[in-house]
């Protein structure tokens, strides 16, 4: 009888702690939802739109012309809704491109700007953003509450979302560790940070639709580039090739998986 009673005790005391666990990451979680909310009332987001847009209309280039016939997937100078339907197959390149990298071959097309030239630059710092931080800003920004709608009825789009699937999943470097190893389980968490799973569509959905990013915790605007490669670096990976066909493969997986929400990016983010 006694042990029955410990027995007993124990279990009681069991569901009380993970009670006031559960009970303490909700307003944990709750406090940096506030948090977020906060620095997003302040958020620089809109001047790097302005100054991105600035800059698709400029002229540069050894052909002095602007990117205002950029075709983004909708049409030659669409920019309004073209980001939720990105990545895709471009027909003129005969491969899948993500926002980045269609940026560098409107560039290259209408511009007539070297790939290195193109591409010199692509990450910036908190003294000075580098142009395709600005233009990804400008662009993102025209899709602004509109569904995310990335078809993959093109084989190529089919088959980079499957590459992208492979590469989430996949394990390997010094750590053994994956895409999955920190976004395939559920209420893992980095300090702070929650760390949503993003290989379902509840997780994806609330991460995908607000980037690309400002960082304040850094004071600079991160793409979606960006923002896979230092994944990669974090996971003691080699670091991707800016705007490789894995990387946006991967963007592909998370963007397909987040279909249907509503983007709200540029996002804010600590």
């Amino acid at each position: 009888m006694q042990r029955h009673r410990s027995s007993a005790l124990a279990v009681a005391a069991a569901a009380l702690a993970l009670c006031a666990v559960s009970a303490y990451a909700q307003s944990e979680r709750k406090a940096v939802l506030r948090y977020e909310q906060m620095i997003e009332e302040g958020s620089p987001v809109e001047l790097f739109e302005l100054e991105g847009e600035a800059l698709w209309k400029k002229q540069q280039g050894p052909k002095q012309a602007s990117l205002e016939q950029c075709d983004l997937g909708m049409g030659p100078g669409v920019v309004k809704g073209a980001y939720v339907h990105l990545p895709r197959y471009f027909k003129d390149t005969g491969r899948v491109q993500d926002l980045e990298s269609r940026l560098v071959t409107c560039m290259m097309t209408l511009q007539g700007r070297s790939h290195k030239d193109a591409t010199h630059r692509t990450f910036g710092n908190a003294d000075k953003p580098s142009e395709m931080e600005y233009l990804v800003a400008y662009v993102v920004g025209q899709s602004r509450g509109i569904p995310i709608d990335v078809s993959v009825s093109n084989p190529k789009a089919k088959a980079a979302y499957e590459l992208g699937r492979k590469i989430f999943f996949y394990r390997a470097g010094p750590w053994d560790f994956s895409c999955a190893s920190c976004h395939g389980v559920a209420n893992k968490r980095i300090r702070m940070q929650a760390l949503p799973v993003l290989s379902e569509p509840s997780g994806a959905r609330g991460s995908y639709a607000t980037w690309p990013a400002y960082r304040v915790s850094n004071s600079q605007m991160k793409t979606m580039q960006w923002r896979i490669n230092d994944c990669f670096r974090q996971m003691r990976f080699p670091e991707p090739t800016y705007a490789s066909d894995a990387t946006i493969a991967l963007s592909m997986f998370l963007a397909v998986t987040a279909n249907g929400e509503p983007y709200r990016g540029p996002g804010t983010k600590r």
